[in-house]
């Protein structure tokens, strides 16, 4: 918070910055201290008490000027952004690189926007009335909406929470219709009382929760079609949105379910709720259900029967479950419908409609399994798989069907295991995985399948096994997702005895290229904030760089945080000295994927001629060899 209120330290300062240069001048290095970001959650540099007298200040243009540290870093740069002669766009910095600016926009000395930016994430707010708190987001990301919404809960503050909750005019941009859009607005209308009532009832969501990270179902957002009957155009949305948390010191979970992108920002369609105990009774988002689209069917000509069970479908999404429902009303709901889905497929005349009703069946069962709203809903996916069996033709929905039934059973069997059992069900999930990719190897689920054989494999320190199957992903699957991975996977674990090349964008700004440490010891850590084991091994790294930095030792840190983790404030209270590469996509960025990453810390040693030592090193390795490959020739 500002020492003095904002307006008051405006109105002073432009007066200072209307007088001419000398006088300028006499603006002192506390004066500009004071003068604080009109947010509370934003870490900035600001300099000890006894370096105050040791900063120094610059004037920019006509009427602005610049913040340096005592070590020549900038700390504040304040301007005229119009060339109006009066101070309206105020940058505060962090290790030299900008992270958060406020804007004057209509040159009333109160600030009305607000921008995160590089290590602090890409939020950008309006704050209409100017009494320093965010009304809505010009631009905001999935996962820092997620925060929040957490944020809001933790407050109880409706308001904060209204700023990412979709509106009536969102829905309007998106151009849904007005029968899912009416269903959306009734989940959303009432976030007040929802809050109130969470928050009297949770242990997961108190004053004390923080916002760790984001997580999904999905590896990455899912378009939805114009073509599916359920906006006037695509809509890109993410699925089953999950906010791990921390409630003082202990890991929680905050079910922020379906969100959808509006523009530039993300906007939730439901209000969140916290996961307590072991129970997740997930809420189904309403956009990537299945919904009735008589015009997806290829047959020009609909028979009268069809058309009277798509009606009775749409009826009964008309008459869907609100969040209020009791479990049998759900229970009902889904079983009417998967029902009314399978009559459909069995009506109509072509093998492209048949199938496409046949697999909005299967995957509407799979889910409402998963939530524990389909009673005996598993046996009906046996008796789906028994009769796509007896048809050649329907060999892509079978493998469908069988994935879809693999994965519920894998879930269920790791949810009842005990810790002695837990070794079996992996090792169970791993000779059906291989004997799914062997019976379908043209399924669309064969290369994750193979994938996730391989990323086991290999957890279980069975690196031949692991690359055999990373192997076979590239040779069958080449063109696939699954197979950049098991590139890169087959990268690392070939690393030793190679050289590497790795260079990305620096949190610091700039690039960090590895060509730029010859003649050094290198060690490249992989890391992320929420990654327990980096935090815990911190210290004995930072006393082993200590040690060693003189004689040649360096550290490269490469963060796959995803946008809007409190990075800079991580590397700030830890007081981590190495520079970092970041690039957006967490573990799905380019320099993970690159090199495979499936866990954190991992640690390539390189010496001094840029060959790798070791493409995992431990700390106790470390602690071993650098002090030796230091003193080689």
């Amino acid at each position: 918070m500002s020492r003095f209120p904002v307006r008051f330290v405006l109105a002073c300062l432009s007066v200072f910055l209307l007088l001419p240069s000398a006088a300028r001048g006499q603006v002192t290095v506390q004066q500009i201290l004071d003068i604080r970001p009109a947010q509370k959650d934003v870490e900035i540099e600001t300099p000890a008490a006894e370096e105050v007298a040791k900063c120094r200040i610059e004037p920019e243009g006509k009427s602005g000027w610049l913040l340096y540290s005592p070590q020549g870093q900038v700390l504040r740069r304040f301007i005229d952004g119009d060339n109006d002669g009066r101070v309206d766009t105020f940058s505060y910095y962090m290790h030299g690189l900008e992270v958060y600016r406020d804007y004057d926009t209509n040159k009333n000395d109160k600030v009305d926007q607000s921008r995160w930016m590089n290590t602090l994430g890409s939020r950008w707010g309006i704050d209409s009335n100017e009494d320093g708190r965010i009304d809505r987001w010009k631009r905001i990301s999935a996962e820092e909406a997620s925060r929040e919404a957490v944020k809001a809960l933790a407050a109880g503050d409706e308001d904060l929470l209204r700023t990412v909750l979709i509106t009536p005019e969102d829905l309007q941009q998106l151009k849904i219709k007005d029968e899912l859009a009416n269903k959306i607005i009734e989940r959303t209308r009432r976030p007040g009382p929802q809050m109130a009532q969470i928050r009297a009832q949770s242990k997961v969501i108190t004053p004390q929760t923080n916002w760790l990270r984001f997580d999904s179902s999905m590896l990455m957002p899912n378009l939805i079609p114009a073509e599916s009957g359920k906006a006037a155009q695509d809509l890109v949305v993410y699925e089953n949105v999950m906010a791990i948390v921390d409630v003082s010191g202990t890991n929680g979970f905050v079910q922020v379910g379906e969100m959808v992108q509006v523009g530039d920002t993300w906007k939730l369609t439901q209000v969140p709720e916290p996961v307590e105990g072991d129970r997740v009774e997930a809420e189904a988002g309403l956009l990537l259900q299945q919904m009735v689209n008589p015009d997806s069917l290829t047959s020009t000509n609909v028979s009268e029967e069809v058309q009277k069970l798509i009606e009775q479908l749409q009826a009964l999404d008309a008459k869907a479950p609100s969040p209020e429902s009791g479990a049998a009303e759900v229970n009902r709901y889904n079983v009417s419908r998967a029902r009314l889905l399978g009559q459909i497929a069995a009506a109509v005349t072509s093998k492209e409609d048949r199938t496409l009703w046949l697999r909005q069946q299967i995957e509407f069962i799979a889910v409402a399994v998963q939530m524990d709203s389909y009673p005996n809903g598993e046996q009906e996916l046996v008796q789906l798989e028994d009769s796509l069996k007896k048809n050649p033709a329907d060999a892509d929905l079978l493998s469908f069907v069988v994935f879809q039934r693999m994965l519920l059973g894998y879930n269920s069997a790791l949810q009842k295991a005990n810790a002695q059992n837990r070794q079996q069900v992996q090792e169970d999930w791993l000779k059906s995985l291989e004997a799914f990719a062997t019976q379908y190897p043209n399924s669309s689920n064969a290369p994750d399948a193979l994938l996730q054989l391989a990323i086991t494999h290999e957890f279980n320190g069975n690196g031949t096994e692991a690359q055999k199957w990373y192997q076979s992903i590239i040779g069958k699957y080449a063109s696939s997702d699954a197979a950049a991975r098991a590139r890169g996977a087959l990268r690392r674990l070939t690393l030793k005895g190679q050289r590497i090349q790795l260079a990305g964008n620096s949190l610091s700004g700039g690039t960090l290229d590895l060509r730029a440490y010859q003649n050094k010891v290198v060690a490249v850590i992989f890391w992320a904030t929420w990654c327990t084991p980096c935090t815990q091994d911190l210290p004995q790294v930072q006393e082993l760089y200590r040690t060693y930095q003189r004689q040649g030792f360096e550290i490269v840190g490469v963060n796959l945080d995803a946008p809007g983790a409190p990075v800079a404030q991580y590397i700030q209270q830890n007081k981590v000295p190495w520079p970092h590469i970041y690039e957006e996509g967490a573990l799905e960025s380019r320099p993970a994927i690159e090199f495979g990453i499936i866990s954190l810390p991992t640690i390539f040693l390189i010496d001094k001629r840029g060959v790798v030592v070791s493409p995992n090193s431990s700390v106790d390795e470390l602690k071993k060899m650098v002090p030796e490959l230091l003193k080689a020739n």
